[in-house]
């Protein structure tokens, strides 16, 4: 009989045991679990001659390896067939158990078949776990499956998600207000005063900007919009703030390099041809080593004292000579370093530090908070000398950075030059500026004159309301009393100030060509006053009123070119340069927060 339908019990029984060894070797069936019973194969197989005795033998020794590895995986409990365990033997907790040797032909009626469809079993589930874990699709992100990850994501898997970091900054402005603003840590300065500009609806030309103010030291400067905000406050002392402002001359330096270097200030390591392009480019180009001396007064750390030395400024530093003029190495001492430190303005040097002049600079470093004994305290002669200094300062220290915050505003209005222009209808497309002042209408084809004939009806209408409004009934504010009020609303009028207050924020604002304000006068209480820079000088142009025909006009030339307000006054020498050294261009402006 076949042992594959034998149960397990039956095996063991010592009668069955008995009539195995004593059952002749040809009614035996050599074959395993699986194979064809003996009835079949010899239905299909009548004249088959093999000899099982030495096919048993061959298979002995072959398979001799494989039940020891086998007996080893299968632990104490005896595999019987069909891959199982005996459930009627307990399993040993001690140590492993030695199991009785069994005769070669034993093994093979018995134990071996079993063993081989025990190791065939496992290594087909094995298999087909193998296959049932791989996705039946491309997997997209091989590299979350090797095989030190799992294929799933685990939530220790990824990186921690961090909310970036916010920040309340309080920024004040000119006139005293401010705003707190909540703030990223990477937000630099040109992003804030986007957000203020923004926030007080502002006109953003690209000159706003945000200044680091120090009163208990008497120190400002303007921050470069590439600096992180979050990173300059952290080196600032508590009584310190920021302030929103206009600055004109940012960069202006890059427009007219030559009216910031003298010629006489500026060396060279290398022949230059003295352009303005050739200027920047050494000034930028970071293996060219420009250098600006001069004589500056130098205040001596923890003194009071002031010295007037032979300074020059290169890429390594601040340094001053020991004796008179002389740059060679063993006579120059180094004063300040570029790299750890910050150049500011002094608001008020002679007050807070008997400075000799009102143009003092100071070079800050990064570690000093409130320690005034520190501070490298210079003053120059001019304002002229001192912005020299300033600018050969940033050049040197940001380079070609400086440049790229120059050019990025410009490259953003290239892109929105098309946009910027508002859309115009189709009736407006069609219309033409006409002259009538003959008998006939004629077609102004000239620009120039287009403009002018504009200008023109513009001053016009006004002088025809002027004399509707006093031949009418009498307002509340009568036209005589609106002309000498209506340009208190009028962001380039400053009230009533002083002639210092008004050189100061120029000072503060830029001085460029063409910036302006106007004021109430103090030595005339009628009058008003012009103040204007023009070539890095400020100066004041009375505007005084005079009467014709009963009617109240201001002039400035006095009374050669009248206009019946201030309003009309500035949008004429805004057009025209008149008696004046330029055209009004810029005003000086303060915006509530």
């Amino acid at each position: 009989m076949a042992l594959a339908g034998c149960p397990d019990s039956f095996l063991h029984h010592p009668y069955y045991q008995d009539k195995v060894e004593q059952t002749p070797r040809s009614q035996q069936d050599p074959a395993g679990p699986g194979l064809p019973a003996q009835s079949d194969r010899l239905t299909h197989h009548q004249e088959d001659d093999v000899d099982l005795e030495a096919l048993v033998n061959d298979m002995n020794a072959s398979l001799d390896s494989l039940y020891s590895a086998c007996s080893m995986q299968s632990d104490t409990v005896p595999l019987l067939q069909n891959g199982q365990h005996d459930r009627s033997q307990p399993r040993a907790s001690g140590p492993r158990s030695v199991q009785p040797q069994v005769s070669p032909r034993q093994r093979v009626q018995r134990s071996q078949p079993v063993h081989i469809l025990a190791v065939r079993r496992l290594q087909e589930e094995d298999q087909q776990f193998r296959t049932s874990s791989l996705p039946a699709i491309p997997n997209p992100f091989p590299e979350l499956c090797g095989p030190g990850s799992p294929p799933v994501l685990t939530p220790g898997s990824l990186p921690p998600s961090q909310a970036a970091a916010k920040q309340d900054v309080k920024v004040f402005s000119e006139d005293g207000t401010s705003k707190v603003v909540e703030i990223l840590a990477d937000m630099t300065a040109r992003d804030l005063c986007q957000l203020l500009v923004y926030k007080s609806h502002c006109v953003d030309d690209n000159s706003w900007t945000l200044v680091e103010h120090h009163p208990h030291l008497g120190l400002e400067r303007c921050l470069e919009d590439h600096e992180l905000v979050v990173q300059v406050e952290s080196t600032m002392a508590g009584e310190s703030k920021f302030l929103f402002r206009k600055n004109y001359a940012k960069y202006e330096f890059f427009k007219n390099p030559m009216n910031f270097f003298p010629e006489q200030m500026v060396t060279w390591c290398q022949q230059s041809n003295g352009s303005q392009s050739q200027l920047l480019q050494n000034f930028l180009n970071s293996s060219s080593c420009p250098e600006i001396q001069g004589f500056l007064h130098v205040k001596e750390l923890g003194k009071k004292s002031w010295k007037k030395l032979y300074v020059c400024l290169r890429r390594s530093g601040l340094y001053c000579s020991t004796k008179g003029t002389s740059k060679e190495p063993r006579h120059l001492q180094l004063l300040a370093d570029l790299e750890d430190s910050n150049i500011f303005s002094l608001i008020a040097g002679r007050k807070q530090y008997s400075a000799p002049t009102d143009h003092g600079l100071c070079i800050k470093p990064n570690k000093v908070r409130n320690e005034a004994k520190e501070l490298r305290l210079l003053c120059a002669e001019d304002e002229q000398t001192r912005t020299c200094w300033m600018t050969a300062f940033r050049l040197l220290k940001y380079g070609m950075l400086l440049y790229q915050n120059y050019r990025i505003p410009q490259q953003r209005k290239a892109l929105l030059s098309p946009f910027s222009t508002p859309v115009r209808s189709v009736s407006e497309n069609s219309l033409v500026a006409m002259d009538f002042s003959g008998q006939t209408g004629r077609v102004i084809e000239n620009p120039a004159e287009a403009q002018s004939a504009a200008l023109e009806e513009g001053h016009a209408w006004r002088k025809r309301s002027t004399r509707m409004n006093i031949l009418g009934s009498q307002s509340p504010l009568h036209p005589s009393t609106l002309s000498t009020v209506i340009h208190r609303t009028q962001h380039w009028f400053h009230g009533r100030i002083s002639r210092e207050e008004s050189h100061r924020i120029i000072k503060q604002q830029g001085l460029v060509d063409g910036l302006f304000l106007l004021r109430d006068s103090q030595s005339n209480p009628k009058a008003f006053v012009l103040t204007l820079c023009h070539h890095q000088k400020i100066k004041n142009f009375q505007i005084l009123p005079c009467e014709d025909d009963g009617q109240t006009f201001f002039s400035l030339d006095d009374g050669n070119t009248k206009f019946s307000d201030l309003i009309q006054l500035v949008d004429f020498y805004q057009l025209n340069k008149g008696v004046l050294p330029c055209k009004l261009k810029h005003h000086c402006i303060r915006v509530a927060l």
